[in-house]
């Protein structure tokens, strides 16, 4: 833009005395002394997520007094805030989140900053309406809520670099600034625009050349679907589950990449004006359809927005899906990260509200988010709105503005991770277990279901859950990701599969380590193509058995039966097993098939294999994985209580054990050797007691 004779840039906005970025950094990007590796994010610190525009100017002092006075570290603030900074085109208005970072700042807290293209202005989409989305119906995605942003738009690429540039320039020398968040809670949109459909066509030009590759790769002479010109290959209209899905595998991976596209525009700016900034992203609701791997490879650190069901009904699966969670997060970066909006009251938004948390509840689960690998907590919201859809999901403080029962319990956390805040930084979880997650697989598993209740995800839930029982750390990772450092590698139905991750565990297994494999693996190669072969597949020679028959039995009961007799219930699907090399350990109880072999293990190598046909009942899982930890040193914390929770965080100021208690009745827990207390120093040893959403960290003794 071009400066006129009063200083001000051409298209109205005002290059204040004021502006951060002067003297400190500039246009060639050059480092500040204010580096990466002094923004402390990776202080394990608790902070709130904060809305000056929400609120009159008049109470922010007492806000963020009240915040220094309770010990938070750290505000996120301006993610959705973009009509408030430019309230028209070219119209630029910042001297409010100067005051309020100026007075942030004044009160000693650091400030990540929010690139608001999540919810683009009115002002925007009515002049640049091709920002909108437009549903596989033709309905368009209009704005009044959030995240009515096309990502292939080229007015939202434009205009939303724009003002995120203008943010970074501004920001870039604040004191009080140490890092970026990336838009908010991307997702997948299934945007049908005329953008989209172009971009698409590209992207498959670009993956497969020729449409005669597309028409092989894609199995297209079914139901006569052959292209015979690139005009006829459009995005999946009308949003049919029955087109060909290599086709609808393709369109998910074609939007994932545009996401990662959309974000590397806003990443460059970031990275060029402001290179002593981290910059992260928010992920959200588990499972997620946006492929996470891919987005979050570019980010410095990975955050998430936890919500722990606060419902009665929820506590007996609440503790666990959570701990999955949190150890998917971590596993996107395989490092420590954020939690950028952490629940502090009753959700209620677009559905009924959700239960007040149980005392004890805001505190355990925040801690439980730092035991799994957090190293910021940050809390959604400091007060609860008073205006706007999200009225009733509640903050620290609800619409009175009177500190109550939640607050207090906040002000207790924040002391304890201030007091802990030394010790833990630097630590990190190191696991021998890791359960292969992929996007892929679910997307493929999602547009053709295999039987009545068989879900990826929460399949990996069970075997997860069981782990955790255990106390087995576990690491959850992108599958194709290194495996060094690891005993036990569960790879649950890879039913897209290629060679070079057939090879990758093949190499695992002969190498010592010890894999086990699920139902559905091998079924089809990566253009989601059925495969001419017996499965397993590709993994057939190192799980030593083929499958001759499959029944997708869905909700129906079946039983199992192991080697001392014992059953176990299993549901979904029943591979029907053919050892070749393996050694059947349990067999089908009933139906046809009673007697035939369900679990199989192979020697292979200086490894084995394991192949289960079925879908077993926990009960089973834990059984064998704890005779697997048993037999292969797998470390583990033995004697959990049903809710009772450890988890390991190391480092250059020790080791420490933390147990939490996620559930509403006391429990006790044995200990292993002699710990003290890391609150208090004083000893801990033999049987410890943990009241509902107790907490105890523990270093180990001398």
């Amino acid at each position: 833009m071009g400066m006129n004779n009063n200083g001000k840039e051409e298209n109205g906005y005002s290059m204040r005395d004021s502006d951060y970025s002067k003297d400190k950094i500039d246009c060639s990007g050059e480092k500040s002394s204010y580096s990466k590796g002094n923004s402390d994010y990776s202080n394990v610190q608790i902070g709130v997520d904060y809305y000056p525009e929400h609120w009159d100017e008049s109470l922010w002092e007492e806000d963020m007094q009240l915040m220094k006075e309770t010990g938070v570290r750290v505000v996120r603030v301006a993610e959705f805030a973009w009509s408030r900074l430019e309230p028209a085109e070219g119209k630029f208005d910042f001297a409010w989140l100067d005051r309020a970072i100026d007075l942030l700042h004044s009160y000693d807290m650091q400030v990540v900053i929010g690139t608001p293209t999540a919810t683009p202005p009115r002002w925007l989409t009515t002049g640049y309406p091709d920002v909108l989305p437009i549903f596989a119906d033709g309905q368009i995605y209009h704005p009044g809520v959030r995240g009515h942003r096309c990502y292939n738009s080229g007015s939202l690429r434009m205009y939303g670099t724009r003002i995120v540039e203008k943010l970074a320039r501004h920001y870039s020398g604040h004191p009080a600034v140490i890092g970026w968040q990336t838009d908010n809670e991307f997702g997948m949109i299934d945007c049908h625009c005329d953008a989209c459909n172009m971009a698409f066509r590209s992207w498959v030009q670009d993956k497969y050349g020729s449409l005669e590759r597309v028409n092989a790769e894609w199995g297209t002479v079914v139901w006569s679907g052959e292209y015979s010109d690139w005009k006829e290959l459009t995005v999946p209209y009308g949003g049919s589950k029955f087109q060909n899905p290599s086709l609808l595998l393709d369109f998910q991976r074609f939007q994932w990449d545009a996401v990662v596209k959309f974000q590397q525009t806003q990443l460059e700016v970031l990275r060029a004006v402001c290179p002593g900034h981290f910059v992260t992203h928010n992920f959200h609701s588990y499972p997620q359809r946006l492929d996470m791997y891919a987005v979050g490879a570019d980010l410095d650190v990975a955050s998430f927005d936890y919500y722990p069901n606060t419902s009665p009904d929820k506590q007996a699966t609440t503790p666990y899906s959570g701990a999955l969670s949190l150890d998917v997060t971590r596993g996107i970066k395989r490092s420590n990260f954020w939690i950028m909006e952490q629940l502090s009251g009753p959700p209620g938004c677009w559905m009924p509200m959700w239960r007040t948390p149980h005392p004890g509840f805001i505190r355990a689960y925040a801690w439980q988010s730092i035991a799994r690998g957090a190293d910021t907590v940050v809390h959604f919201r400091w007060r609860s709105a008073i205006a706007g859809a999200e009225q009733y999901w509640h903050g620290l403080i609800d619409h009175s503005n009177v500190p109550g029962r939640r607050f207090t319990e906040f002000a207790q956390l924040c002391r304890e991770v201030n007091q802990l805040s030394g010790k833990l930084k630097g630590t990190v979880l190191k696991a021998e277990a890791a359960i292969l997650h992929s996007h892929e697989q679910k997307a493929a598993l999602d547009i053709q279901p295999q039987a009545e209740g068989f879900d990826y995800y929460e399949n990996i839930k069970l075997i997860h859950r069981a782990l955790t029982k255990l106390g087995i750390g576990c690491d959850v990772i992108r599958a194709g990701e290194p495996l060094d450092g690891y005993k036990l590698v569960i790879a649950p139905s890879l039913y897209l599969l290629g060679e070079e991750l057939a090879g990758q565990l093949e190499d695992f297994a002969i190498a010592g380590g010890t894999l086990i494999l699920t139902n559905r693996t091998g079924v089809k190669n990566m253009d989601n193509v059925c495969v001419m072969q017996p499965l397993p597949g590709l993994l057939s020679r190192a799980a030593g058995v083929w499958v001759h028959e499959y029944d997708p039995v869905g909700g129906d009961a079946h039983v199992i039966r192991d080697q001392e007799s014992d059953t176990f219930a299993c549901s979904q699907w029943c591979d029907l097993l053919t050892p070749v090399t393996a050694e059947p350990i349990a067999w089908y109880n009933d139906d046809f098939y009673a007697g035939t072999p369900a679990i199989t293990v192979n020697r292979f190598g200086k490894g084995e294999v394991y192949y289960l046909g079925t879908h077993a009942e926990e009960r089973y899982w834990s059984g064998l994985l704890g005779s697997l930890a048993s037999a292969h040193g797998l470390h583990r914390f033995a004697g959990l209580p049903e809710g009772v929770q450890a988890s390991v965080r190391s480092g250059e100021n020790g080791s420490f054990l933390f147990l939490l208690n996620l559930s509403r009745t006391e429990q006790a827990v044995p200990l292993d050797r002699d710990y003290r207390c890391a609150f208090s120093a004083e000893a801990r040893s033999g049987l410890l007691l943990l009241a509902p959403y107790g907490v105890e960290i523990l270093e180990l003794e001398g």
